[in-house]
């Protein structure tokens, strides 16, 4: 039985140039959420030719991929896999082969590396399989999901049944912060609620030159912006963390000209549920207060929430017996603390127990640009690095008689 792990690490190897030239691939044509068609056909095409049973996910983005091995008696049930593939709207500025191909669209997020992976370790375990190598019969769901980056992707292939019958989940994300062999994780709260919230602030237009006959909606939003900043974290506790940020402003069309509206959008960003309800209720206060003062109406919205990203213990002590396996070529860093990022891999935590870590991508060669920055690149070995752990967890989850699950 232990050959098994020798044959992994030699698959992984096997495999690794088939996962670069997915990554590239993906790399070089990137679709922002909503729009993953192409990369869903490709990833269709790819696990078909290879017998995976695959589906595509709704308006034909997104792929679902199932495999049964080794048999039909898979007593610890079946195991889901996710990555995501969708692009986000930054030009990329990288001098590379594999440059995006789509000006002012770019992975600058990790999605291509986190797709290579998971097709990676399927590939490996169907490998295995065939060779007759894998240890114990196990059943595993590859999730290809499209729209991470506006938090709707996970919500629409759980409504086309990616989480039907799954019994536990685990999943990724490439951390330019740590370097490679590094797995960054934590048990419990991963990361943060996150609500989209949008202001629209009506007033009255005017000429520039005549503004006391207008009610001016963009020196109202200046208040708002900087009463946003200045009062939410006064009003919030000191060990409670908060992150209010407008990431978009929308106002006017002619520089002499007052517009009638103006429209923020941004983030709230909260760890606790009741610093959630709270700081809503504040950032409704003051949009009240500023639009008593500036004669405007300010209505505000919040939606789109997604909730905290919760790591399942047994799932994350899983992860951490994988990599302690390795004998010292990997290491776990336990994360003190929760990111204040978001992830709408907590929508599937709702149907089954999980967990998600950080791998390091990060060497002297390549990587070191943080997320979302349009320098963005890894050290592709980390894509043989993420392969090998997801694909021994995927056969330790289903080791005869672990209780591996909640």
């Amino acid at each position: 039985m232990a050959s098994w792990k020798q044959d992994l690490e030699q698959a992984v190897d096997r495999h690794f140039d088939h996962m670069v030239e997915i990554r590239r691939h993906l790399h070089c044509n990137p679709e922002v959420s909503g729009h993953e068609r192409q990369t869903s056909l490709y990833l269709y095409q790819l696990l078909g030719d290879r017998r995976f049973e695959v589906r595509m996910g709704p308006e034909g983005r997104g792929v679902i991929a199932d495999a049964r091995f080794g048999g039909r008696d898979c007593p610890q049930g079946l195991l889901a896999l996710r990555a995501d593939i969708d692009a986000l709207r930054i030009h990329d500025e990288k001098d590379v082969p594999y440059r995006s191909g789509h000006d002012g669209m770019m992975h600058a997020c990790g999605h291509d590396a986190h797709t290579a992976i998971l097709a990676g370790t399927l590939s490996v375990l169907n490998e295995l399989q065939r060779a007759g190598s894998l240890p114990w019969p196990m059943r595993v769901r590859g999730i290809f999901q499209p729209a991470e980056e506006t938090a709707r992707g996970a919500r629409e292939m759980i409504s086309v049944g990616a989480m039907d019958h799954v019994d536990a989940i685990l999943a990724l994300h490439v951390d330019p912060t740590r370097r490679l062999g590094v797995i960054g994780l934590r048990t419990g709260v991963f990361t943060a609620n996150c609500d989209e919230i949008e202001f629209r602030i009506v007033g009255r237009g005017g000429h520039a030159a005549r503004p006391h006959e207008a009610h001016d909606p963009i020196a109202a939003a200046a208040q708002l912006l900087n009463g946003l900043y200045l009062f939410v974290p006064l009003a919030t506790d000191s060990r409670d963390a908060v992150v209010v940020t407008i990431g978009q402003v929308e106002a006017g069309h002619t520089p002499n000209v007052i517009p009638e509206e103006v429209l923020l959008r941004g983030t709230m960003r909260t760890l606790e549920r009741d610093v959630r309800t709270s700081t809503i209720q504040h950032i409704q206060r003051l949009a009240e207060g500023i639009g008593k003062t500036t004669d405007t109406q300010i209505r505000v919205n919040s939606h789109a929430s997604t909730p905290s990203v919760v790591n399942d213990t047994r799932m994350a002590d899983l992860i951490r017996r994988v990599v302690g396996e390795l004998d010292g070529e990997l290491r776990i860093d336990e994360i003190a603390r929760p990111s204040m990022g978001s992830e709408d891999f907590a929508f599937y935590l709702d149907c089954a127990p999980g967990a998600m870590f950080r791998l390091g991508c990060t060497t002297d060669r390549a990587g070191g640009m943080p997320l979302h920055n349009p320098d963005l690149d890894i050290d592709e070995e980390a894509l043989r690095v993420g392969a090998r752990v997801m694909a021994r967890a995927a056969i330790r989850w289903a080791e005869p008689g672990q209780t591996s699950r909640s």
